[in-house]
């Protein structure tokens, strides 16, 4: 399966995640995650996060998703990289 981002697996529980400023931005769907998941920025970004029946919010401080939860990123400009610590 195809996805919007790569990826570089730091260990069992911790990846880090790149969107490219190419990335389509219907590649980026709803979604959820059957781990907790902590969500850590790296750099600064105009990307933005989104939580099912919630506004859009910018992504500056780190963001914690419960497993479950329905979220997806809004492309902004430029490349996208997180770091994300399964819980």
């Amino acid at each position: 399966m195809n996805r919007p981002y790569t990826q570089e697996i730091i260990d069992e529980s911790v990846i880090i995640r790149t969107f490219s400023g190419d990335v389509d931005e219907f590649e980026l769907k709803w979604h959820w995650d059957e781990d907790d998941r902590l969500v850590e920025i790296i750099g600064s970004t105009d990307w933005k996060f989104q939580f099912d029946n919630e506004l859009p919010m910018e992504m500056k401080d780190p963001i914690f998703i419960p497993k479950g939860n329905i979220h997806r990123v809004i492309k902004g400009s430029g490349e996208l990289k997180v770091k994300i610590y399964k819980k």
